[in-house]
């Protein structure tokens, strides 16, 4: 029987661990655990993370939930907000990160209050019969599925829940075929060719399977501990006062949800009866061109207004290295059916969204990953050729 990890914590630094003989529930310090999640120091004049305004949904009854993934960046602030609302909250991951960090911001107290409840399955949801065997004995009412990629990792996860009562979905808008027509809706044609193909036949399975499902389908997300470069990428140049390179004409019009209103939106599908066998776009509520986004970061984190230069990406060979951290097109989704269905709008704006990321993340000298400039030296050295 695989065994719950508990993160029961007294104090924030020293604390003893409890262990009932009864009880499948061990202390963290038993968990093991290799490597380490962002390091994150924590200044205490920031101002105390919490979700941006007062709305707080909670389900009819307290729910037994399973995150599957969660100690990255969605599932973060997604697992704080479900288990503030009273819910016994389990993360299933490998354990090569710590389950429970203090977030950028947090005081003590909120910390020490969520790591001593949230709880740990760790396993490869690769392997199948493992999460079959782990979790038709642990029960879940509901499952948050926030790294599938594959219908076939999620055919077991049904086989053990037969009688759960939701599977809540991270999908993506990456699924729309590419379309002259925009903004995207829910009921636009998809591509089968997709990147993103096996999030589609994942929620043709959760539909053929006739399990209540409700699956999400963000933009690009941005906000504190993003691991993708979207607004980091622009941020590393404005710190070190490079032009930020864009390709083409620059006037491509793009769309970005804040991490922390995704995370809203998965627990307003929570127990929504609206919500039940339905997709929803979520991201912000506004739209922005490539050139209008590099100015909002170096607003958003007090920066001059940064030099612009133009490019076509066909004139260069970059080989396996990404030039610009966003698809080349008109790429937006409409969330006028979320706002409607499930009362849910965003709470961040693209400026004070991009200033919460920067001021509780990158201002704070943390980063997924270090500055590359080795294509803009391309670009910008072409350019330079060109001007002479």
């Amino acid at each position: 029987m695989a065994k719950l990890v508990a993160m029961q914590q007294l104090q924030p630094c020293h604390h003893i661990p409890l262990v009932s003989p009864s009880s499948s529930l061990l202390h963290s310090s038993l968990s093991e655990f290799s490597g380490t999640a962002v390091n994150i120091s924590i200044q205490k004049k920031r101002k105390v993370w919490q979700p941006k305004g007062a709305l707080h949904v909670k389900a009819s009854s307290a729910k037994k939930i399973l995150i599957m993934g969660g100690t990255r960046f969605i599932g973060v602030f997604l697992s704080r907000l479900l288990v503030k609302d009273g819910h016994q909250v389990t993360l299933f991951t490998r354990g090569k990160a710590p389950i429970s960090q203090q977030l950028p911001g947090e005081s003590d107290q909120e910390y020490a209050e969520f790591s001593s409840k949230i709880l740990h399955l760790k396993g490869d949801r690769k392997d199948f019969e493992f999460v079959k065997t782990s979790l038709a004995a642990n029960g879940f009412d509901v499952v948050y599925d926030i790294n599938g990629r594959e219908a076939v990792e999620v055919e077991p996860i049904l086989d053990a829940l037969p009688k759960m009562e939701q599977y809540i979905y991270c999908s993506s808008a990456g699924v729309y075929l590419k379309s002259d027509l925009l903004p995207h809706f829910e009921t636009d044609a998809v591509d089968p060719k997709s990147r993103h193909k096996g999030k589609l036949e994942t929620e043709s399975l959760l539909d053929s399977r006739g399990v209540n499902w409700t699956s999400l389908r963000p933009v690009y997300i941005y906000g504190p501990l993003n691991y993708n470069p979207v607004e980091e990428w622009f941020f590393h140049r404005l710190k070190a006062g490079r032009p930020i390179p864009v390709p083409n004409g620059g006037v491509q019009i793009t769309q970005l949800g804040h991490v922390k209103d995704l995370a809203r939106a998965f627990v307003m599908v929570l127990g929504n009866s609206k919500a039940s066998k339905q997709v929803y776009n979520i991201s912000g509520s506004k739209y922005v061109t490539f050139d209008g986004l590099a100015r909002a970061c170096a607003k958003a984190a007090g920066f001059p207004e940064p030099e612009i230069v133009h490019y076509n990406p066909k004139e260069f060979d970059f080989g396996k290295k990404k030039a610009f951290p966003f698809r080349d097109q008109h790429f937006f989704a409409s969330i006028e059916k979320a706002t409607r269905d499930l009362g849910w709008t965003p709470e961040f704006g693209l400026i004070d969204g991009l200033a919460d990321s920067y001021n509780l993340d990158f201002g704070r000298g943390t980063y997924r990953k270090p500055a590359d400039f080795s294509t803009d030296d391309m670009i910008l050295g072409k350019s330079l050729v060109l001007q002479s």
